[in-house]
C-alpha cells in the first residue's frame, strides 16, 4: 500500500512520562507504516524546556501560527517536588498556558464514546463538549484577609487620575475578600471560537452564566456573546440548521442532565473547570476524553485532555508490565490528522483519521482492552493489555479496513 502524502507539515508536540512512551507506539504502530508523515517537530519534554529556559514552548506555539494545526503530546507542570526530581533552573509555568495566551485560544473538551463503556446518566447518548474561557476570574484573582473592622472598596483609576469607587463590603469583624476581572477582548475571542467551532462540528451552542446575580461581570459576558452572534453569525447558524442557546447556569446544569448530548456547551472559566471533570467522569474515564485547543484566527491544538500517567512511567522504567489506555492520545493525532487534511483538500488523510477512530473503537468493543476500562465496561469475558499489546490490537483491526 502507498503511503498517504502529507503536502504541509503538522506542528508535533512530543511531553513527558507514560505519554511520552505511547506517543512513540502510536506513530511506530499506528501511523507511520500508512502515512508520508510530515511534521516540523518539538520537544516539549520537560528536560528540553529547562535547557532552552521554555523558549522550545513558544516556538512551537508560533509554529502553530505558521501552519495552522498542531497535536501536542501530554506535558508535566513541574510543582517543587518535580523541580527537585528534575533539577529545574526555575519552576516552568505550565506548556498548556503559554501556548494558550499565544493563540489566544479556548479549549473545548469531549468524551469519546463506545459501546461497552455507558455513561452513569443513563439518557446521555451523544457526547457533550465543554468549551472553557481560559483566562481571568478567580485563576487571576486578588485575595485579601481581612483582620478585623474596616471598609472594602473596589477602586478604578483612569489614565487622567479620576478615582471611581464601589464598596464592596462594610466589615464588622474578620473576614475574606477576593477581586477578579476579565476583558472584553478575552471574551470577544472566546465567544467567535465558539461560534466557528459549533460550526466546524455542526453543533448547537449553549451558553450560560450567572447574569440575574452579577448584573455587570456575568451579563458582559451575555451581552458579548450576543452582539457578535447577531452581526457576524446568525445567518451562518441557521444555514448550518444549529442553534445558539443562552440561559442561566443553573437552569443549563439542569437541561444538561435531561438532555441526550450532542452540543457544546460553553462555560466560564471555574464553572468550565468543574463541568469537564464531571463530563469526563459521568460519561467513564478522563483517559477517554479529547482536548483541543482553538483560536478565532482559526488556529488548532489537539492533545489528550489528561496527563503524563506518572505512576505508570515509574512502573514502565522499573522493567514492570502497564496497561496504560492510550485512546485520547490517538484521538489527538486524528483530530490534527483530519483537520490538516480538511485545510489541505487531502481527503485521504481525513478517511485515514477517520478508520484509525473507528478501529479503535471497534478494539475495545471486541472486548480488547486496557485494565482502566475493563474496571468499568459493561460488556463480559473481556481481555485486558497491556499498553503496547493494545495499540497493536488496533492496527490488527484497522489492517482489516
Amino acid at each position: 500500500m502507498e503511503k498517504i502524502k502529507m503536502t504541509t507539515p503538522l506542528v508535533e508536540m512530543d511531553g513527558d512520562e507514560m505519554t511520552r512512551i505511547l506517543w512513540q507506539y502510536i506513530k511506530d504502530e499506528l501511523l507511520l507504516p500508512y502515512i508520508d508523515l510530515n511534521t516540523e517537530y518539538y520537544d516539549l519534554g520537560l528536560e528540553k524546556r529547562n535547557e532552552t529556559n521554555d523558549q522550545v514552548t513558544i516556538d512551537s506555539a508560533n509554529a502553530t501560527k505558521k501552519y495552522g494545526v498542531a497535536v501536542k503530546c501530554a506535558t508535566i507542570t513541574p510543582n517543587a517536588a518535580r523541580v527537585k526530581e528534575y533539577n529545574l533552573k526555575e519552576m516552568w509555568k505550565s506548556p498548556n498556558g503559554t501556548i494558550r495566551a499565544i493563540l489566544d485560544g479556548t479549549v473545548f473538551r469531549a468524551p469519546i464514546v463506545v459501546k461497552g463503556i455507558e455513561p452513569c446518566v443513563k439518557n446521555w447518548k451523544k457526547p457533550i463538549t465543554i468549551a472553557r474561557h481560559a483566562y481571568g476570574d478567580v485563576y487571576k484573582g486578588t485575595e485579601m484577609k481581612i483582620p478585623g473592622p474596616g471598609k472594602v472598596e473596589l477602586v478604578y483609576t483612569d489614565e487622567k487620575g479620576n478615582e471611581t469607587r464601589e464598596l464592596v463590603h462594610d466589615f464588622t469583624g474578620a473576614g475574606i475578600v477576593q477581586g477578579m476581572h476579565n476583558i472584553n477582548s478575552s471574551i470577544e475571542s472566546f465567544a467567535r471560537s465558539c461560534f466557528n467551532y459549533a460550526l466546524d462540528t455542526k453543533q448547537d451552542l449553549w451558553f450560560a452564566t450567572k447574569d440575574t446575580i452579577s448584573k455587570k461581570y456575568d451579563h458582559t459576558f451575555k451581552d458579548i456573546f450576543q452582539e457578535i452572534f447577531d452581526k457576524d453569525y446568525a445567518p451562518k447558524f441557521e444555514e448550518a440548521g444549529i442553534e445558539y442557546f443562552y440561559t442561566l447556569i443553573d437552569d443549563a446544569v439542569a437541561r444538561v442532565m435531561k438532555s441526550q448530548g450532542g452540543y457544546i456547551w460553553a462555560c466560564k472559566n471555574y464553572d468550565g473547570d468543574v463541568m469537564s471533570d464531571m463530563i469526563s467522569s459521568a460519561f467513564g474515564s478522563l483517559a477517554m476524553m479529547t482536548s483541543v485547543l482553538v483560536s478565532p484566527e482559526g488556529y488548532y491544538e489537539y492533545e489528550a485532555a489528561h496527563g503524563t500517567v506518572q505512576r505508570h512511567y515509574y512502573k514502565h522504567l522499573a522493567g514492570e508490565e502497564t496497561s496504560t489506555n492510550s485512546v485520547a492520545t490517538i484521538f489527538a493525532w486524528t483530530g490534527a490528522l483530519r483537520k490538516r487534511g480538511e485545510m489541505d483538500s487531502n481527503p485521504a488523510l481525513m478517511e485515514f483519521a477517520d478508520k484509525l477512530e473507528k478501529a479503535t473503537l471497534s478494539t475495545i468493543e471486541s472486548g480488547k482492552m486496557t485494565k482502566d476500562l475493563a474496571l468499568i465496561t459493561t460488556l463480559k469475558d473481556v481481555t485486558v493489555l497491556n499498553s503496547l499489546d493494545f495499540i497493536r490490537a488496533i492496527r490488527a483491526t484497522l489492517e482489516t479496513m
